[in-house]
């Protein structure tokens, strides 16, 4: 109470920030003058000036109101479109880090051109972060005319380009491209092997558009490359074949909310049954016990046409909040094999992760972060304490006029959709366009099934024709227009009214279903009623749709027959509508929750890549990584020798034998101390002698290799052990997650186990990166130029050997004996005109005798 009337004195906080950021307004106004009489060539020229006030020691901040003055004239001159003040309020927002929360149609794309220009001027590079390739190809040559005309450059990034255009449109003074594009760039780059070869050149700004969908609703999916693991898909048809025997709450339960699936004892004992193994709990049957759970989620939560579509014979995942299909993504941990089995396509491999991050931890790495959108206000805790970004509500350049109706709430789904079909008829009889919002595709394409029966012609979007978005979506507001859309299609697209559609009450929403989250629907709502057009919107409800359903419904239901209620007479109530509040609010905090959940495990291994991922950069970036070899090499012989050092015992009587093992293994070292030399050792004096005998070792090698090419083994050995070592610890990382929750029946807090545990883990790898890494660099051997040359001569040898035996072989057998050995004459000698002996009927002298 105290609060509410301190705000009403004082202002609220976003009251008192707006105020101070008009005065700021007023400058750049009175500096509008001056821009306004400067030629192209001057106003282009400021760009200039303001980089050379910056190497000066100026800060961004001084030169904001001089900048966002240029700015704007160079959009009106460019694009006929002049900033409003509240604009360049959001700008100001925009430029300090902080998120502005504009009513859709107040123009975002423009005002982040201020703070795009001001930050580009330090050369480090702006991102401007997209929900789908085409606004990023869109807003670059729209908005890009305003940045060359200035003198910036400009890039974007889009799915099918080479490395070497990414690299051009990272190199750019400001790059747009879409969160999944720059998130997987970053990912590609820390698995090359030449720092000339990384696309991207640093985090300085970012600025993200719809920055609601992206940081908060995409957030639940991180970004993974992966490549095939070696499994058989045979196990995924054999369990799917069975996936008709499984009845609900006989053989499993569901959990709806959470989406997740469990067996009952009975359901164990049929998977045992058909899968003709004694005990699914056996660590040897774990397999299959993973692939029935998730062949049970494909058959029985997962549902085609509204979690994912097939297409081409492909299971295409459909983004639940945006209804876009996501093109290359697939589910994790079998369930993609899982659902591809279901719908009876080609069983893709299983794939292993080599690289992934979460959203989270991407976007926490640039130095500044801003984002913009619709709305952001309802997730402002969490925007706070993910990402410590404030929202900050900019009002709109004109008051809002939009009619918000309250919902109307049926009995069924039959009914509510009869009304739908009702109010859209006698909307478009009277020529007013509707944009009706649904929250799947399968409801999309239900709505046009019933519009096709009273005649109505409409167009369809949803993630089966996302090409043709934004067309469908910016031809919303014509007159007479129905337009079906999955409730977060075609944002970033403005909806203009058409002519004599104001004078009809402008665009209507239709919402045929309240969201999980209220600000889906707000969004939706948003499309009307843009920069004070007219507009209204109404949502439909049953108590059969699952928000109320999953969050109790009963009651309601009760009430009405009660009260004896026609299935087509709505129920109008303010507390139906604050128990629909509620039930949104609740499920905002689960999926919260699970992002929460999502970005803790991750933050274990975000630690671990960043050191990886720096170590590799390091490598690359270094002329030589000698000195990090032979850091490894002293932790190595401090180790091997403090294991057989042991002390209060005398050096003579230490397990040498042990020991010449282990150094043999490890260092390819062969030690022959005579006994006198092992005698009155201690630690240090035992790592000085072994260290000795490394570095002459290790002096062979770069003798034989030479030092040049063991420089260059060097960071190929490291690189290479870095990468597979990584990848194994990825795979363990994920199976230690899958069972890390099974903790808690133990009361461990399966977090602080996962932490502990995946420590020990990562410690082990690096130790195991390091022994390979020396072990493989002291037994590798280059084969020179000379050693090929005598293995080629040898080769040459050898086959003319063969070829010279070969000969032998293939002649008279007589002449091989003759050739052979020379024999004795045991016959008596033959006359030269005797018969030849060899019977061919000829004098031996004309004959076998010819030669002699």
């Amino acid at each position: 109470m105290v609060g509410k009337v301190l705000t009403k004195i004082f202002g609220s906080k976003n009251d008192r920030i707006i105020k101070q950021l008009r005065q700021t307004v007023n400058q750049i106004n009175e500096l509008e003058p001056t821009v306004e009489v400067l030629t192209d060539e001057e106003l282009a020229g400021k760009t200039d000036e303001f980089r050379s006030r910056l190497e000066q020691g100026a800060s961004l901040d001084e030169l904001l109101p001089e900048a966002f003055a240029v700015v704007r004239e160079a959009a009106r001159r460019i694009l006929g479109e002049r900033h409003y003040d509240v604009q360049l309020i959001g700008g100001m927002i925009l430029h300090s880090g902080r998120i502005a929360e504009m009513k859709t149609g107040e123009g975002k794309t423009l005002t982040s051109t201020a703070p795009v220009y001001l930050n580009a001027l330090s050369g480090k590079g702006v991102h401007v972060v997209t929900v789908n390739d085409y606004l990023a190809k869109r807003d670059v040559e729209w908005m890009g005319q305003v940045y060359r005309f200035l003198g910036l450059t400009t890039g974007y990034i889009i799915h099918d380009m080479d490395d070497d255009e990414r690299r051009q449109a990272y190199s750019a003074d400001v790059t747009y491209g879409t969160n999944n594009e720059f998130g997987f760039d970053y990912l590609r780059d820390n698995m090359k092997f030449d720092i000339q070869d990384y696309c991207q050149r640093g985090f300085s700004y970012a600025i993200v558009d719809e920055v609601d969908s992206i940081l908060i609703d995409e957030a639940r999916t991180p970004l993974i490359i992966s490549g095939p693991a070696e499994q058989s898909t045979d196990l995924y048809l054999e369990v799917n074949a069975i996936m008709h025997h499984f009845q609900e709450e006989a053989h499993y339960t569901k959990e709806e909310k959470s989406r997740q699936i469990m067996l009952t004892d009975e359901g164990v004992a049929l998977g045992e049954e058909l899968l003709k193994v004694e005990n699914l709990y056996d660590p040897r049957n774990i397999n299959q016990l993973h692939h029935i759970n998730q062949a049970l989620k494909a058959h029985f939560i997962f549902q085609r046409d509204v979690d994912y579509i097939v297409n081409n014979g492909q299971v295409v995942i459909v983004d639940e909040f945006t209804g876009r299909t996501m093109e290359g993504r697939r589910y994790s941990d079998g369930l993609h094999q899982a659902l591809e089995a279901k719908e009876g396509v080609t069983i893709e491999k299983e794939n292993q992760t080599l690289a992934s991050v979460t959203f989270q931890n991407y976007f926490r790495m640039y130095d500044k972060l801003a984002g913009m959108t619709g709305t952001a206000d309802t997730e402002a805790v969490e925007f706070k304490k993910i990402y410590n970004l404030d929202v900050v509500v900019i009002p709109t350049h004109m008051n809002m006029i939009r009619d918000d109706f309250a919902d109307a709430i049926y009995k069924n789904q039959a009914a509510k959709y009869r009304n739908i079909v009702r109010e859209i008829k006698e909307l478009h009889e009277k020529g007013q366009p509707i944009l009706v919002g649904t929250i799947s595709i399968d409801i999309s394409e239900l709505i046009s099934g019933l519009l096709k029966k009273e005649g109505i012609r409409h167009e369809v979007l949803n993630a089966k024709h996302h090409e043709r978005e934004a067309e469908i979506i910016a031809e919303a507001g014509q007159q007479g227009k129905v337009t079906i859309a999955t409730n977060m299609a075609g944002r970033g697209t403005d909806i203009k009214l058409g002519e004599g559609v104001r004078e009809l009450g402008g665009l209507h929403i239709l919402g045929t279903s309240r969201h999980e989250s209220r600000r889906i629907d707000n969004q939706l709502r948003g499309r009307a009623g843009r920069q004070g057009d007219p507009g209204s919107s109404r949502f439909f409800l049953s108590l059969e749709d699952d928000l109320l359903r999953i969050f109790g419904s009963g009651r309601l239901s009760g009430i009405m027959d009660k009260l004896g209620m026609d299935d087509d007479e709505p129920i109008e109530h303010s507390m139906v509508s604050k128990a629909i509040e509620n039930a949104q609010r609740k499920v905002e905090g689960h999926n919260f929750d699970i992002r929460k959940h999502l970005l803790e495990y991750d933050d274990v291994m975000n630690k671990q890549r960043e050191v990886i991922y720096k170590q590799r950069r390091e490598v690359l970036e270094r002329k030589e990584v000698q000195p990090i070899i032979q850091d490894m090499v002293d932790d190595l012989i401090g180790e091997v020798c403090a294991d057989f050092a042991v002390e209060r015992t005398p050096s003579e009587d230490w397990d040498w034998d042990g020991f010449g093992e282990r150094v043999g293994e490890q260092f390819n070292l062969k030690l022959e101390w005579p006994a006198e030399e092992r005698e009155e050792l201690n630690y240090e004096a035992l790592v000085e002698k072994l260290s000795v005998e490394f570095k002459a070792s290790y002096g062979r090698q770069e003798e034989y290799n030479g030092v040049e090419q063991m420089r260059q083994l060097e960071r190929m050995v490291l690189l290479q052990m870095v990468d597979t070592l990584w990848k194994e610890h990825l795979l363990h990382m994920d199976h230690l997650k899958e069972g890390i929750g099974l903790r808690g029946y133990g009361q461990k807090n399966p977090l602080n186990e996962y932490k502990r545990e995946g420590f020990n883990l990562f410690m082990r790898m690096i130790e195991t990166v390091k022994t390979q890494t020396v072990a493989t660099l002291m037994r590798v051997q280059i084969v020179r130029d000379d050693e090929l040359e005598r293995l080629e001569e040898e080769r040459r040898r050898q086959r003319e050997l063969e070829l010279e035996q070969a000969k032998k072989l293939s002649a008279p057998q007589v002449e091989t004996q003759a050739s052979a050995q020379p024999q004795q004459r045991r016959e008596e000698k033959v006359g030269r005109n005797a018969p030849c002996p060899c019977g061919s009927g000829k004098k031996y002298k004309k004959c076998c005798g010819k030669a002699a």
